[in-house]
């Protein structure tokens, strides 16, 4: 006979947030409210919860709860444990309510990564003086444990490389490029439409939403104080449909992918389109999916697959933190103490790479050798090269390079116009090693 688990005093929760993560979490603690028990040793169950409007259909049923106008009243509330903070935003009433609670002795669970990378020292200093927890795997790639994987599963390995596709609609904007054959307005514009963008469309599109959450990543990885802005962003803007055709052409897919290392000169992060080969993990990923790659000098390669956001996907990474909470388990918030965490020096793109280069050379003689001659100027070798029918006066080129440093790549970048058979803006994307 199996012996039954004793249930301890309720874990009680006040949401501020009833947007799709929200009603989610709504969702799964009223649909699994036995299972938690049972895999936490608590009651789990929700006391208050807090919105702008109040009076919205949001599909589930609230009136069991009490509610709230205000989210830092909520936060101050003494019949709550944990503050579960799905409002968004780095300023104003979320960094307030959030401040709020870890003051009032509640632990905080939360999804909003720019809060993190913006604040995120400054917050995890406060939490751990006070004896609190922030807990955040909702905030990276939806229910993708990578965090849990990090700071648990992976604590006994120093981590080398840390890398992802972490913004599935702009995995979904290149994919459908690719499938549909369409250029890059036409499918921003049809994300617009189906409410894959956020309000800000550059969050998404200008690599800016999943920089946040490379950053948060590269502070558990390797011990440092969280530095969004140190992180290399490009967004989608410039990939155009032929870009990602001749791309195919060599083998590789293009991907918004994050990169964090650490290197000689410092740490290194970068949010920017990239290569990948088409039959590597990441060139495989389609539609809206994320993935995370973490390298370990003991485990080697790991790599975590699924949904980045979503109502189920995302409230499931919340359930899992309050889970966590319930059973006891409290951790430094980025992996170790927040005091210990060390200020990184920054570096840009300092480790060798090859690079794809898309060039628009004029239908002159001697063309393609000036060309040439100016990456040999900047110590720079072609490693394949293809021509492609021209238009007009232009006719495209694409070269894929040895590998080299993104500072020879942009002095010789530099010098094309100077050979006067360069026409327009070239194209440099580095090609990431898998």
């Amino acid at each position: 006979m199996s012996a039954q688990r004793s249930t301890g005093p309720a874990l009680r929760l006040g949401i501020a947030g009833l947007g799709t993560v929200g009603i989610g979490v709504v969702k799964i603690v009223q649909r699994h409210a036995d299972l938690l028990a049972a895999r936490t040793g608590h009651k789990v169950e929700i006391t208050a919860v807090c919105a702008r409007d109040r009076n919205k259909n949001r599909d589930a049923d609230l009136s069991g709860y009490a509610w709230e106008s205000d989210a830092v009243d909520l936060a101050k509330r003494e019949d709550i444990d944990v503050f579960v903070e799905l409002m968004g935003g780095h300023e104003g009433v979320a960094k307030d309510a959030t401040e709020a609670a870890l003051a009032s002795g509640k632990d905080v669970v939360t999804a909003n990564k720019s809060l993190l990378a913006h604040h995120g020292q400054a917050l995890a200093e406060m939490a751990e003086s006070l004896g609190r927890v922030i807990r955040f795997e909702a905030a990276v790639a939806g229910g993708i444990p990578c965090i849990k994987a990090l700071t648990e599963s992976m604590a006994g390995n120093q981590i080398r490389r840390v890398m992802g596709v972490m913004n599935g609609t702009c995995n979904y904007i290149l994919t459908r490029m690719e499938d549909a054959g369409l250029p890059y307005a036409t499918v921003f514009e049809e994300a617009r439409q189906l409410g894959y963008l956020e309000a800000d469309p550059n969050l998404d599109v200008g690599g800016i939403d999943a920089g946040h959450k490379l950053s948060l990543l590269a502070s558990i990885a390797f011990g440092t104080k969280v530095a969004f802005h140190d992180v290399q962003l490009e967004g989608i803007g410039r990939i155009s449909i032929d870009d990602i055709r001749r791309a195919g052409d060599m083998g590789y897919k293009i991907k918004l992918l994050g990169v964090a290392q650490m290197t000689g000169r410092g740490l290194e992060q970068r949010m920017t389109p990239c290569l990948v080969p088409a039959t590597s993990p990441l060139g495989q990923l389609s539609g809206g999916t994320n993935m995370v790659v973490v390298e370990g000098d003991s485990v080697g390669q790991i790599v975590l697959r699924g949904a980045g956001a979503g109502e189920g996907p995302t409230a499931s990474a919340v359930m899992g933190d309050v889970a966590d909470i319930a059973r006891g388990l409290r951790l430094s918030t980025f992996g170790i103490p927040a005091s210990q965490l060390t200020e990184a020096t920054a570096a840009v793109a300092t480790a060798p790479a090859s690079y794809y280069l898309r060039i628009n050379l004029s239908d002159k003689p001697g063309a393609l050798a000036k060309v040439a001659q100016a990456l040999g100027n900047a110590g720079i070798s072609i490693s394949r090269m293809r021509q492609y029918g021209h238009a007009d006066s232009a006719a495209p080129v694409l070269i894929v390079t040895h590998k080299t440093t993104s500072d020879a790549i942009e002095h010789a970048i530099a010098t094309f116009p100077q050979t006067g058979v360069v026409q327009g803006d070239p194209v440099a994307l580095r090609i990431e090693d898998l």
